[in-house]
């Protein structure tokens, strides 16, 4: 549709005349509030509009959506930075301009719309958590993996015992024989993987704290005593990349950063010897 290729707010302003009378207040509830109206279930909105669920449905069809899901990710991707996420879609014959600008555009918008999303108040208290540990696991499958291992890769700077497992044996075993004072991190963007959640509650029954990595409410995040939820703009489209690995290594990093600049003052002088010593080896060359 032609519709696709828009900022959808401004499909809407320019649609609401042309509307039929009780499509046209969908229109006037979403225009009066766009940024509620990205939280609203389907039912909520058509409640707010007095009209059916139904009439809401033909309403996203009219302004070039697919159904009610599909709007709202194209609202919320409207109001970050004002790039729709439909920007994003990747078309066999893009060319390398087309592409580095639609995923720029993506990741761009979609992690602007995670900084707005994110509880502070979360990420404080796992760094609290993270000061008093003893040690840390991560852990995580496929894309979550990739994180657990970097964040494996960072917080050894700070004098904190890190190890991170990506082999569900191997989370089983580490996660048996975890204890009082040591913390996991368990990272899952669905927040329902069946063995993470396993591995979840055999951590707490040893006496360990456990921090969620998290996209959103979920089983995995009910068992955690902290859960930071990374709410990202999901694109299951066939060539976007994976705006949830980017949005968690974000997280990571400003976990790190944060543990970083509360950290005791020697810590910070070993990381910046640490430092000093790699930059003096990368410049002595091998030849």
């Amino acid at each position: 549709m032609q519709n696709e290729a828009q900022n959808l707010l401004e499909v809407i302003s320019k649609s609401v005349d042309t509307l039929r009378k009780s499509d046209r207040k969908v229109a006037n509830i979403i225009l009066s509030d766009p940024n509620t109206a990205t939280q609203m279930k389907l039912a909520d909105l058509a409640k707010l509009a007095d009209v059916s669920e139904p009439t809401v449905i033909r309403f996203c069809n009219a302004v070039g959506c697919s159904g009610y899901q599909d709007f709202k990710i194209r609202l919320a991707g409207s109001l970050a930075f004002g790039l729709p996420s439909a920007h994003a879609e990747i078309l066999e014959n893009d060319k390398l301009t087309d592409v580095v600008t639609k995923l720029f555009d993506f990741n761009l918008s979609s992690l602007d719309w995670v900084r707005s999303k994110l509880d502070l108040s979360a990420i404080e208290a796992a760094v609290e958590a993270i000061l008093r540990a003893k040690s840390l696991h991560f852990i995580g499958f496929g894309a979550s993996g990739i994180v657990a291992m970097d964040a494996q890769q960072k917080f050894p700077l700070f004098g904190i015992d890190c190890q991170a497992t990506t082999d569900f044996h191997q989370m089983l075993i580490s996660c048996s024989m975890m204890k009082e004072g040591e913390i996991l991190v368990a990272i899952s963007n669905s927040g329902s993987t069946r063995e993470i959640a396993q591995c979840v509650r055999l951590a707490r029954d040893q006496g360990a704290k456990v921090i969620g990595l998290t996209g959103q409410e979920s089983p995995i995040s009910r068992y955690c005593d902290i859960n930071i939820i990374i709410e990202t703009l999901e694109n299951t489209d066939l060539y976007t990349p994976t705006i949830s690995r980017v949005a968690a290594l974000v997280v990571i990093d400003i976990l790190s950063t944060y543990v970083a600049l509360r950290s005791p003052p020697e810590n910070r002088t070993k990381i910046a010897n640490m430092k000093r010593v790699l930059s003096e080896y990368r410049s002595s060359g091998i030849l």
